[in-house]
C-alpha cells in the first residue's frame, strides 16, 4: 500500500479518524495536506507527522466554503492538485427522533457531512481528470448504509455520501479516477464518546453498544485509516464505487 511521492489531501484531520488517516498515509510515503477548522489540532497533526520523519502542511479550511476548498486544492503545489483526496470532515448530532430534530441541526449536518464532500470532489476532479489518474476516498458511516434510530439527520447525510461516491465512480472512471467510501461503525473518538456522554449512564451505554458487535469492542481510528490507505493506493487499483464497511461485524449480526 505504497503512496510514495504522492500528495494526499485530508479534511477534518485535526483529530480522531482524520488524524489517523493523515499519519497512516504519511507512513506510506505520502506528502500530506492537513485541513480542518481547528488550527491548533491541525498543527498538532502536522507536528506528529514531522516528528515521525514525514512531510505535512496545514491549511485552515471550512469544507462548507466551496470557493475556499477550490483555492486550497489549487495550492497543493502539484500541477493538477493532489493525487488523493480523503473527504473525512464530519459532525454528529444529539440523539433525537426525526420530528424532534431541529431543522437548523439537520441543515448543518447536511452542509458539512454531505455538501462538504461534494465541494471537495468538485474541486479536485478537474485536475484528476486532466492527469488521467486519482483516488477519492469519502468517509461515510454504517449509519449511511443501515440507518440508525434517533440519528436521522446523520444517517441522511452519510447515506448521501455513499450514493455520491458511486455516482462519481461511474462518472470519473473513464478518466482513470477511482472513488470509494469507507463506512465505519462506532469508533473510539471524541465524536463517538460524545454520543455516549449524551446518555444517562455513559458507561452502561457503551457496554451495551460493544455487546452488539461480534468483536465485542469499538473500532480504533487506525483501523479505519488502514482501510482508507488501502483504497487510496494502487493495491486497490481495480476497486471503485465501493462502500467498504468497517464495523467489527455489526451489520452482519
Amino acid at each position: 500500500m505504497d503512496l510514495d511521492g504522492r500528495t494526499v489531501f485530508v479534511t477534518g484531520a485535526a483529530a480522531g479518524i482524520g488524524r489517523a488517516i493523515a499519519q497512516r498515509c504519511s507512513e506510506a510515503g505520502a506528502r500530506v495536506i492537513i485541513t480542518d477548522v481547528d488550527s491548533d489540532g491541525g498543527a498538532e497533526t502536522v507536528a506528529r507527522i514531522e516528528n515521525a520523519g514525514g512531510e505535512a502542511d496545514f491549511r485552515e479550511l471550512d469544507v462548507r466554503d466551496a470557493e475556499a476548498f477550490a483555492v486550497a486544492i489549487e495550492r497543493t503545489t502539484s500541477e493538477h492538485g493532489p493525487d488523493v483526496l480523503v473527504n473525512n470532515a464530519g459532525i454528529g448530532h444529539q440523539p433525537a427522533s426525526l420530528e424532534d430534530t431541529d431543522l437548523a441541526v439537520r441543515d448543518r449536518v447536511m452542509e458539512i457531512n454531505a455538501l462538504g464532500m461534494w465541494n471537495g470532489c468538485r474541486a479536485v476532479l478537474p485536475g484528476m481528470k486532466t492527469r488521467g489518474s486519482g483516488a477519492i476516498v469519502n468517509v461515510s458511516s454504517l449509519a449511511g448504509l443501515i440507518g440508525l434510530p434517533t440519528q436521522a439527520a446523520y444517517s441522511l447525510s452519510k447515506g448521501a455520501v455513499v450514493t455520491l461516491t458511486k455516482a462519481i465512480a461511474a462518472e470519473a472512471g473513464p478518466h482513470g479516477v477511482r472513488a470509494n467510501a469507507v463506512c465505519p461503525g462506532f469508533v473510539d473518538t471524541d465524536l463517538g464518546r460524545a454520543f455516549f456522554e449524551s446518555r444517562e449512564d455513559p458507561g452502561t451505554a457503551r457496554e451495551r453498544m460493544e455487546a452488539q458487535y461480534p468483536l465485542k469492542r469499538l473500532g480504533e481510528p487506525e483501523e479505519v485509516a488502514d482501510c482508507v490507505r488501502f483504497l487510496a493506493s494502487d493495491a486497490a487499483s481495480y476497486v471503485t464505487g465501493h462502500a467498504l464497511t468497517v464495523d467489527g461485524g455489526y451489520s452482519s449480526s
